[in-house]
């Protein structure tokens, strides 16, 4: 168990690390200002084959998926690293990109639904993409409860990071299904044998560059919310201990 009491040195740097955690938040709320003109203002709306309007979701749609996928990885990193050092500092940032992960992954799911309904006049097909993203869904739910289930932190921590890395190999295998096999999802970007399919439009240089400021804004949030919740996870760490010294000296 880590030392519930912080030596003065400590305490500065936990407070310089929530002073970046603000600032980092601040500077990814202005992103998003500006992306949401970027989006609504600036780029300009889809024909009527990729959805009109409805077309503008799109850089949510990718930045919310780059997040959803890209902290399944970040999860089975800190797994790696959990299970060479079982340091439990790794297993927080496992934890909190997981839960930070069920977030954008959601965002996928409707956002997809809601670009989805105009395009190809239903909310939902089983697609075996879109099935396949609604199953990294559930994953990351089990994995949640996976964690709610074991009470010993290194147990927990060792399941845990064991099946973070087991489910991360769906992200390249959800990366590649639309580009290899017949889907109604259009792979926008990369060659792929489903380029003419419903929803699917060319990326100009002007909508590339408000997806890439998109992506960049998403990614800012995601470190801001690791960051913040990973302190979270520190904080009933430190109480849990105070908790257990506190019964130790009764």
């Amino acid at each position: 168990m880590e030392s519930a009491i912080q030596p003065p040195a400590a305490a500065t740097r936990i407070q310089s690390r929530e002073q970046v955690t603000r600032a980092i938040g601040l500077a990814a709320a202005g992103m998003l200002a500006v992306a949401l003109v970027m989006v609504f203002v600036i780029a300009p709306s889809g024909d009527v084959r990729s959805g009109g309007e409805a077309q503008r979701i799109f850089y949510f749609h990718v930045s919310s998926a780059w997040l959803g996928f890209g902290a399944w990885l970040v999860t089975a990193f800190c797994g790696v690293r959990y299970l060479q050092t079982r340091d439990l500092r790794w297993d927080r940032r496992a934890h909190a990109s997981a839960e930070i992960g069920v977030l954008f992954i959601t965002l996928t799911l409707l956002s997809g639904m809601l670009w989805g309904r105009p395009t190809w006049n239903a909310w939902w097909t089983w697609d075996f993409k879109l099935t396949l993203s609604a199953l990294q869904f559930l994953m990351y739910v089990a994995y949640l409860m996976l964690r709610g289930g074991i009470e010993n932190p290194e147990q927990r921590a060792r399941f845990a990071s064991v099946y973070g890395i087991v489910g991360a190999l769906t992200v390249p295998l959800n990366f590649l299904v639309s580009r290899v096999l017949q889907s109604i999802h259009p792979a926008v970007f990369g060659p792929s044998v489903n380029a003419a399919e419903q929803g699917g439009f060319g990326v100009s240089s002007e909508r590339f560059v408000i997806l890439l400021f998109c992506l960049a804004t998403f990614t800012l949030i995601y470190v801001f919310l690791l960051r913040w919740r990973v302190r979270l996870l520190e904080r009933e760490d430190e109480l849990a201990a105070r908790k257990a010294a506190l019964i130790e000296a009764t």
